[in-house]
């Protein structure tokens, strides 16, 4: 695709907005002043000292950003042509711009931003995978109401695979598994033994017997494997939620509830993500998971990229393939293709154009609730305890996430991890027991609730109403 060809319809810039500057918001900020057929010229943050400073380190001149506390403020500083930052979306909605790019990460925030943003007649890039964990079919289905678009990210894993996966379906290949490498790398140094990943580092690692897979049992040397990083973490909840959205979207699935999450190497990605009978992990066709990316110091870095696991149909043209350096399993059954990047607001343009000029949508057209990621305790949690999400990765203290099926909020139904996050506990839960609804001090008027319980409504019809 000629991508200057493909947005020539454009008559102006785009105009966005984006609420929350820090990491994805920030890379974006700095991206937007270079693309040629868009403008951010809002920012909104928790401070307007906030998104000011946003703004500044995007490189935007100082004396041209205003401190907006009014929505008389931030229609003078549009007027005028500078750059606005705020600490409220609803000061800035009257404003004629064109996007609100979503990126707090906080999911009672976003579900807020991405109902004013709608309702004010905004297309709404949603990159706060929180939230759409709960209600991002719910926000898609009202801004499709209104003619307008709700849609995944490019530069996010997340529409990134469903972009890939539904390509390699599209071309015909017969689709055994998609996924992305998790975040960090696990960089193995056999010279010293020593491993790291995100900071976090061990020496004297027993990896060095359990480097090469060769003819080796697959099963035999991910448990291997697992056991030598055991003081490391080989699960992440914002891995499920990503891959959370994407079997929303396209009816992937996981094989196992919490995902396999091998620890694997680049090349081995096709051998072990095919059939156990092939000598796999899998279990079937379609299967969604992660993989931790497992590197010497020297090698190329996954980069946090995506990539589907197909089925050699045509065995000539993929020996052929293989010659040519494209990664085929050691069987030659299946063959993994993969785009090792993940840009995050570098790269988020192509997904905010398409919904401003061709109204089109990273979802799709049949993104539903087929999936839900539900909290589950992994100590025993007392009444009383404040489920508060923090850090880089937005996790809950003592609380883990895991896959099933989209259901009803009812009482006795699971809580989703982002609904139950930053709520307080009313029932003591156990280990390794769901929390489930009941469990919740809910507070009143939150809009992600409300959003849920639209959304159970839309799509679970009577069930839902029976619930509320």
């Amino acid at each position: 695709m000629n991508y200057h060809d493909h947005y020539a319809k454009a008559d102006r810039p785009v105009e966005t907005c984006v609420v929350g500057t820090g990491g994805f918001g920030q890379s974006f900020l700095a991206q937007a002043r270079h693309v040629p057929l868009m403008n951010a010229r809002i920012a909104v943050d928790l401070t307007a000292e906030a998104a000011a400073a946003g703004l500044k380190a995007a490189g935007i001149d100082p004396r041209i950003i205003r401190i907006c506390e009014s929505a008389s403020d931030a229609k003078a500083a549009w007027d005028r042509g500078d750059f606005l930052a705020a600490s409220d979306l609803a000061l800035v909605t009257e404003l004629p711009f064109d996007v609100v790019v979503e990126a707090t990460g906080r999911p009672r925030a976003a579900a807020r931003h991405g109902l004013l943003a709608i309702e004010a007649d905004k297309h709404l890039a949603l990159v706060t995978k929180e939230a759409d964990s709960v209600i991002g079919p719910e926000l898609k289905a009202r801004a499709t109401e209104r003619g307008r678009v709700s849609t995944t990210v490019d530069g996010d894993q997340p529409s990134l695979l469903i972009g890939l996966a539904t390509w390699a379906e599209v071309m015909g290949f017969h689709l055994v598994a998609a996924g992305k490498s998790s975040e960090y790398d696990f960089v193995f140094d056999p010279a010293t033994g020593r491993l790291s990943s995100n900071e976090r580092s061990a020496d004297n690692v027993d990896l060095a017997p359990h480097w090469d897979l060769g003819t080796r049992k697959v099963s035999e040397l991910l448990e291997a494997r697992h056991a030598a990083i055991s003081g490391f973490p080989q699960r992440a909840v914002p891995d499920l939620c990503e891959l959370m959205v994407v079997a929303n979207a396209t009816g992937l699935q996981p094989d196992r509830l919490d995902l396999h999450a091998p620890l694997a190497r680049i090349g081995e990605v096709p051998t072990i993500f095919s059939h156990r009978e092939g000598g796999g992990i899998l279990s079937g066709d379609r299967r969604l998971d992660v993989f931790h990316c497992l590197r010497k110091p020297d090698e190329i870095s996954f980069a946090g990229g995506v990539f589907v696991v197909v089925r050699c149909d045509d065995a000539t043209s993929w020996e052929m393939l293989a010659q040519k350096g494209h990664i085929v399993s050691r069987t030659g059954d299946t063959a993994m293709i993969f785009l090792p990047r993940h840009l995050l607001g570098l790269e988020a343009a192509t997904s905010i154009l398409d919904a401003a000029i061709h109204r089109q949508s990273g979802y799709g057209s049949d993104y539903r609730p087929r999936y839900d990621l539900v909290a589950v305790a992994t100590e025993d949690l007392a009444a009383g305890t404040v489920l508060s999400m923090g850090g880089h990765h937005h996790t809950i203290a003592g609380v883990t996430a895991e896959f099933r099926p989209a259901q009803s909020l009812v009482p006795s139904a699971p809580a989703p991890f982002y609904l139950a996050s930053d709520c307080r506990l009313a029932a003591p839960v156990a280990r390794g027991q769901e929390i489930r609804m009941r469990d919740l001090e809910m507070e009143d008027g939150l809009a992600l609730m409300q959003l849920r319980r639209d959304q159970d409504s839309r799509f679970f019809g009577h069930r839902a109403q029976a619930a509320m």
